[in-house]
């Protein structure tokens, strides 16, 4: 339709495909396996441009400047292109209309395609500025790596995935990266997002409406691009003042250690599976006389996760009385004051989750650890619900977290929602093989989604990234939960 929906693309820089191929073939032939993980042959570089907009600038609110040094999240689709089954189109045609239904979604989108700065005239303002031409930096791949290798749920080691996701810088700058990489059997689009820009529910709604552009499917109803939403209750005006002076950096934000031996694994829960954890959690707190903390589904799973991960975990202070931390975000769209804003806003609306637990008594075998761990995260849930209309809570978090991370305790944080649909992202080549938030083996948070396998039981998913020693020990205690509670 008309010259002002097809991309705008700049900067192009298109590589040696030859080389590059000849390369990849070479690899395919050979027999023995690469020590290392292998080569990504970067085909073309360019830059999507959304048709122009309106100069615009949007202003980050304290929801927004609280994200400002914290690394890229990083999503990973995984696509199958099976012979035979209609998914098998030439890469090229698909890449074609990836890149031309992108420009289409910017059309809405265009926040997205503009970059962080520190807002002209001030020290300590900063906005989201767009102006005609800026674009989204679109890489095309390839990669010599099966995409059933890459999809599995088993442990795959993450320096095999990490070039699957664009690089963006934190800070100000651009505010997303995307990338395109054909795989074995398959396609990989890599998302790379600056936290500052949006939570995760309003950069999945983005990624629906790709999908849905690229398929031709109606378009879902465009974001709400209105951050004088956020600034309606004048007693909250001065929280921005206490998050920019409150400014985490980068390494404090990354709340574990990086090492290149990452794994990166997925758990799938069943219904049956959370219903026992619920029921072992009501059956501990009647035999020890506790109170029965509100066992929601995600309650079970955060507490079923955090206290395999403590036992997982192989430090000197492991069976120490010693606090140690979960923190997962909560939605705040529905609960501002005095109304509540859209679910189409395009921004952050996220507030957090934190509570402590004993880590001995975290990393107790048996059904004593999730009693722990699931009262521990139905009281996080509680206490921050009440930050909503409290403008004093809700200028405190940021402190609480750099706390808590100071304690040197550890921090398990939570990425992602099963609300997100992310395996409904289709661009017209089928549901996701597997869906990857990689930026956890960075942060140290688990990553959850709905189950791809709803037809077969599952409910959640849950990834999780460690270092080969304490993978292995995360895999016996969620099996022998798993196993137990069977049993039971």
């Amino acid at each position: 339709g008309g010259l002002l929906s097809r991309p705008i693309i700049n900067q192009s820089i298109p590589t040696n495909e030859l080389i590059c191929s000849a390369l990849l073939r070479a690899r395919e032939g050979a027999m023995d396996p690469l020590p290392s993980p292998p080569q990504l042959c970067v085909l073309e570089s360019a830059v999507v441009a959304p048709p122009p907009a309106p100069e615009t600038s949007l202003p980050l609110t304290f929801f927004d400047v609280y994200w400002l040094n914290s690394p890229p999240v990083e999503r990973l689709f995984l696509y199958r292109l099976t012979p035979g089954t209609g998914h098998d189109a030439v890469p090229s045609a698909i890449l074609s209309t990836l890149r031309s239904s992108l420009s289409q979604a910017l059309r809405a989108y265009f926040p997205l395609a503009g970059r962080l700065r520190l807002t002209p005239g001030t020290a300590d303002r900063y906005e989201l500025h767009y102006q005609p031409g800026d674009g989204v930096a679109f890489t095309v791949a390839e990669y010599a790596v099966d995409v059933d290798e890459l999809a599995a749920d088993g442990p795959r080691e993450v320096a095999r995935i990490l070039p699957l996701v664009p690089p963006l810088s934190t800070g100000v700058g651009p505010v997303l990266a995307l990338q395109a990489t054909v795989l074995r059997g398959g396609l990989a689009i890599g998302i790379s997002l600056h936290h500052a820009a949006c939570d995760g529910a309003s950069s999945t709604r983005f990624l629906h409406a790709w999908a849905a552009a690229s398929t031709g499917a109606g378009s879902p109803p465009p974001p709400v691009i209105d951050r004088g939403l956020m600034t309606k209750d004048p007693s909250f005006s001065h929280i921005y003042d206490i998050y920019v002076g409150d400014l985490t950096s980068t390494e404090e934000m990354e709340y574990v250690e990086f090492s290149s031996d990452k794994l990166l694994a997925t758990f799938t829960l069943s219904k049956e599976d959370i219903q026992r954890v619920k029921d072992v959690v009501a059956a501990a707190a009647g035999e020890a006389g506790a109170p029965l903390p509100r066992c929601s589904s995600l309650v079970a799973t955060f507490g079923l996760i955090w206290s395999c991960y403590q036992r997982a975990k192989d430090d000197d202070e492991a069976s120490s009385g010693d606090p140690t931390y979960i923190l997962f975000p909560i939605d705040h769209r529905p609960r501002t004051k005095p109304d509540p804003v859209p679910d189409e806003y395009l921004g952050n609306c996220i507030g957090a989750a934190l509570h402590a637990a004993p880590k001995d008594q975290l990393a107790a075998p048996g059904a004593g650890g999730i009693l722990v761990a699931c009262t521990a995260v139905a009281a996080a849930i509680e206490e921050a619900m009440g930050h909503t209309t409290s403008p004093e809570k809700m200028g405190s978090w940021p402190k609480k977290i750099l706390e808590a991370v100071a304690t040197g305790g550890g921090v398990l944080s939570v990425a992602g929602s099963p609300r997100f649909r992310v395996y409904d992202v289709d661009f017209g080549f089928g549901r996701p093989a597997k869906v990857e938030i990689v930026s956890v083996a960075r942060t140290g948070a688990m990553a959850l989604a709905e189950s791809r396998r709803s037809s077969a039981g599952g409910v959640m998913e849950v990834g999780i990234s460690l270092p080969p020693a304490g993978m292995q020990r995360f895999r016996k205690c969620f099996d022998d939960a798993i196993s137990w509670h069977h049993h039971l």
